[in-house]
């Protein structure tokens, strides 16, 4: 009976359901931003979740994501999430954490990289656009430790080449594809 009374009154319609409905969106925007903060939420998919929901949020809720948002996007990035969800798509030929590390140095000396508060999509871009992924994939395919300390003949590096370009690529592709359009000040 009790847990009747209890239904009766947390599903009733009285006025203070709007004020709970504000008061709980404020407290899911508050739960959010501390995963943030602490970063309980650390895949591609769980950032690019929340920030949906705080792109359709409130001007002010949107202030509150702006920071922890950013501070979350970094920390993904430089805690090695994205170089382990990216070896996680590339089993066959592990991601390159040189090809990374390179992207991450040259973001970072890119005047254009405060177009976005997105670290890892301004990473991933640079990959894409810079063509790193075929240079870095004949730089590793041809290096002895790839061979067991010979050096491959020409075909063999070229062969392994193709094999790391078409992984990775698809890796970058697949993880690009996380966003509709980029999430840029200028929208590119």
């Amino acid at each position: 009976m009790s847990s009747r009374n209890h239904s009766r009154r947390s599903h009733g319609g009285n006025s203070s359901s709007s004020r709970g409905s504000s008061h709980r969106a404020t407290q899911s925007v508050a739960q959010l931003i501390e995963s943030l903060n602490t970063h309980r939420i650390n895949t591609l998919t769980e950032l690019r979740r929340i920030e949906r929901v705080a792109a359709g949020s409130s001007d002010e809720d949107q202030l509150a994501f702006q920071g922890p948002m950013t501070n979350a996007w970094n920390y993904y990035v430089t805690s090695h999430n994205l170089l382990n969800e990216l070896r996680g798509l590339t089993r066959n030929y592990p991601f390159s954490s040189a090809a990374l590390d390179d992207a991450k140095w040259r973001v970072s000396n890119d005047p254009q990289s405060n177009r976005s508060w997105n670290y890892a999509w301004l990473v991933l871009i640079k990959m894409k656009d810079d063509q790193m992924i075929e240079s870095y994939s004949t730089r590793e395919a041809a290096a002895p430790d790839m061979w067991g300390g010979r050096v491959p003949d020409t075909d063999e590096a070229q062969q392994l080449a193709a094999c790391f370009s078409w992984e990775w690529n698809e890796a970058l592709s697949q993880l690009l594809r996380h966003w509709e359009a980029p999430p840029t000040t200028t929208g590119y």
